[in-house]
């Protein structure tokens, strides 16, 4: 019997697409793993160098002594340390006064403003996207997944609306939407980290997998 090489070539394409969608995702987080990896344990003996040079020294070669993970344990650790530090009462007093000299400070308010506003959406005490539902906004029948920041848009003269971030599939960024309180719906059942798992990769990850 002849094979069949168009149906090998097929099946041959299924496997290799069915096992590039099991190695992509685990290539691609540990590459990223790797990269940060690297890229700390590099820049920080340097640094160290600059600033104890007793401490981290220069090899024959004349290039710094690494030992692999210091730099990595080095940032963890002290990530960990300036929180626990921040949580105490008049840490945190200092933290605040520090905050606000930052944020009052032309120029630089700018950027140390939109990176700290950005990580508390995520993170901390003043979450943004907390808020999971749906919004009607292209037509009728059409609805988005998104996250309600800001309950009133009055600042907007914008009386009974809602401001409300709609996140885009396989993106870091998303489209901010000011629409009526009539067209979005609360999600109840999902909670944000479901919801943003399912609009982030575009239905892919179904609900099903969270639970």
């Amino acid at each position: 019997m002849k094979p069949n090489y168009k149906e090998i070539g097929k099946r041959l394409l299924q496997l290799f697409l069915q096992g590039l969608v099991v190695l992509a995702p685990i290539g691609i987080t540990v590459w990223a793993i790797v990269g940060l990896f690297n890229f700390i344990d590099d820049i920080l003996p340097s640094l160290m160098h600059s600033i104890f040079p007793e401490w981290i020294k220069r090899n024959a070669e004349g290039n710094i002594d690494k030992i692999p993970g210091l730099g990595f344990i080095i940032v963890i650790s002290l990530v960990l340390l300036v929180g626990w530090l921040s949580s105490l009462f008049m840490v945190g007093r200092l933290v605040e006064l520090f905050d606000k000299v930052l944020e009052k400070t032309p120029g630089i308010k700018i950027i140390y403003s939109s990176v700290k506003d950005f990580f508390e959406a995520f993170a901390g005490d003043k979450k943004k996207f907390d808020k999971p539902v749906l919004v009607n906004i292209d037509s009728p029948d059409i609805w988005r997944i998104g996250f309600i920041t800001l309950n009133d848009a009055e600042n907007f003269d914008m009386k009974g609306y809602l401001v409300v971030y709609v996140p885009l599939s396989y993106a870091i960024s998303g489209i901010t939407y000011i629409v009526p309180k009539d067209k979005v719906r609360p999600l109840h059942h999902l909670s944000a980290s479901e919801a943003m798992k399912f609009a982030v990769s575009g239905g892919v990850v179904g609900l099903e997998d969270n639970n």
